[in-house]
């Protein structure tokens, strides 16, 4: 069973030549590092865990740029690990897929890697197999082509959809892709975006101290701003469970790539959403 994709001509284009521009736009862009991936230059250490904003690509394609280029230093996974947000409500709390074998986006397939995704399964009853979670769910469909693009060879990934975006969920999960992930060339990502239409300026100064607090891979911290400021941020399980993760495989190193808004892209400040690219790096 395939998933099509689902948000190919909106959030991204669906000719394959227009998609390829675009993501190459996203990063030779002024609010992108303005610069190609250039994949000879390969860094020694292991690949950083990275978060990674999902918005259409035209707003938010730019920032998820500089994460992609950071991670096309580093010698490249074989699987990738997704966390996105939940935004439709369906499905289960945590949910990966059940039957569908390969997620199809207009630059080909990617197969689902059902053996670590029973393992995951397996690990916990939190995490349930679900096709109706991911069914129309776009925080972790954006991100395919950007890693299609990257990678030169095959690899498979795990979607994770987190409707449960507790604190004490995300980090049983954060915990569980750790044990499941060890001795494996796993890269795990956080998709999401920061605050939502509020104005450029409030919208930064919430959103800095949201990335201060993800700079010091405190989660519970993240979780007390976002609660005090009600900071409208849609991933925040993600960005904990990832941050978990990445502090147990030894990545225990964060630093901001770049943050921005809609607006810096269309001009418009008086309702925009927040995006901020982060790399967690491996520490000998």
């Amino acid at each position: 069973m395939i998933r099509n994709a689902q948000y190919a001509g909106s959030f991204y284009p669906s000719n394959p030549d227009h998609l390829l521009q675009s993501i190459e736009n996203s990063f030779t862009s002024s609010l992108g590092p303005q610069q190609l991936p250039n994949k000879d230059q390969v860094a020694t250490d292991p690949f950083p865990y990275l978060l990674v904003p999902h918005a259409g690509y035209m707003y938010s394609g730019p920032i998820a740029a500089w994460s992609y280029l950071e991670l096309s230093k580093y010698p490249l996974p074989s699987t990738v690990i997704i966390l996105g947000p939940n935004h439709t409500g369906l499905g289960v709390d945590i949910g990966v897929p059940n039957k569908v074998q390969s997620w199809k986006t207009p630059l080909g397939e990617v197969e689902v890697n059902h053996e670590l995704l029973e393992e995951l399964v397996n690990s916990s009853s939190l995490i349930q197999k679900s096709d109706e979670s991911h069914a129309r769910e776009h925080s972790i469909e954006v991100q395919l082509p950007f890693l299609q693009y990257i990678f030169d060879k095959q690899f498979n990934f795990v979607p994770i959809a987190m409707l449960n975006q507790g604190y004490d969920a995300s980090m049983t999960l954060g915990e569980i892709i750790a044990k499941v992930s060890h001795g494996k060339n796993v890269l795990v990502i956080a998709s999401s975006d920061f605050t939502h239409f509020e104005s450029h300026d409030t919208a930064t100064k919430k959103d800095n101290l949201i990335l201060e607090a993800i700079e010091k891979m405190d989660s519970k911290e993240m979780y007390d701003i976002r609660l005090r400021l009600n900071v409208s941020m849609c991933g925040y399980g993600p960005i904990a469970g990832t941050i978990e993760a990445a502090r147990r495989m030894g990545r225990k190193n964060a630093r901001l790539l770049r943050y921005a808004t809609s607006g810096d892209t269309s001009g418009d400040k008086s309702s925009v959403v927040g995006y901020g690219a982060v790399a967690f790096y491996y520490e000998k």
